[in-house]
């Protein structure tokens, strides 16, 4: 359950954990820091916690790159602190997250990790006390970190956080997996296919240097190029098959993604 940092930039660290390949962020100014996502609930969140102040004794604000579980929901052991989003998942984390507590807690249960499905039956999910709409800037003394919304995308508010100083790019589950792109859970009836390629030309137009995502090893420009091709592709497909001109067997055979992944994006609202 503990994680690794990595040092992407000076004073910018992704840190690396095997469950659900999550990554996260944290980026230091010279009078206060920005993490960037939580973890899944309180114990994970307590870990994240205790490893940044590893790094710096400086006071913190937190982000969410998007409302989902293993997120945003460790952030009880940041408060009292700033935590920032971008204003729909404030409305998605101040309504009814119980059904979704209650997945996946049954989702951990069923794999044989009770621990977690306990640890998160036990968490205080806490809502954004600060939101925007398109952008706005966070002055860490020194440093500036950037939210941007880039569009719908993985889902209907996701944010990316640019450090310009240093040309990095955290970005959240817009680019999600570094291994494989996409996966399954990539799709979902939050996600915005078509809209998707325009929030990753939106994280290209920022030239950066790196690219944190929020599942995976960091990754750079030419990743974020392939798989918003990829997606352009997968759009094209969907849209023949809307249309009856191709079938499902075709669209697999055409797609650069496996046919689960290929699947799960045609089957998108």
């Amino acid at each position: 359950m503990t994680g690794r940092w990595i040092e992407v930039a000076d004073g910018v660290h992704a840190r690396r954990y095997e469950e659900l390949d999550l990554t996260v962020g944290l980026i230091v100014g010279a009078e206060r820091c920005l993490v960037v996502d939580t973890r899944g609930d309180l114990e994970q969140g307590a870990e994240l916690a205790a490893a940044v102040r590893e790094l710096t004794p400086l006071p913190w604000a937190v982000v969410y790159t998007h409302a989902h579980f293993d997120h945003a929901w460790g952030t009880e052991a940041f408060l009292p602190c700033e935590v920032w989003a971008h204003e729909r998942c404030a409305a998605e984390l101040s309504g009814d997250t119980e059904a979704a507590r209650s997945a996946w807690m049954a989702h951990y249960r069923d794999e044989g990790k009770p621990e977690i499905a306990e640890a998160i039956a036990r968490t205080r999910i806490t809502a954004p006390d600060h939101t925007f709409t398109d952008r706005v800037e966070l002055d860490l003394g020194g440093r500036t970190a950037v939210l941007l919304h880039p569009g719908p995308a993985h889902t209907g508010h996701d944010v990316v956080v640019h450090v310009p100083d240093e040309a990095v790019v955290f970005a959240g589950d817009v680019v999600e997996h570094a291994e494989s792109g996409f996966t399954t859970g990539s799709f979902s009836d939050e996600t915005d296919l078509t809209a998707w390629p325009d929030a990753l030309d939106a994280i290209l137009a920022l030239a950066p240097r790196v690219v944190v995502p929020g599942h995976g090893e960091p990754v750079d420009a030419e990743f974020v190029r392939y798989h918003r091709d990829g997606l352009h592709e997968l759009i094209t497909l969907k849209a023949g098959l809307g249309r009856g001109e191709t079938t499902e067997v075709a669209a697999v055979a055409a797609s650069r993604y496996p046919s689960e992944v290929t699947l799960a994006a045609l089957q998108t609202p």
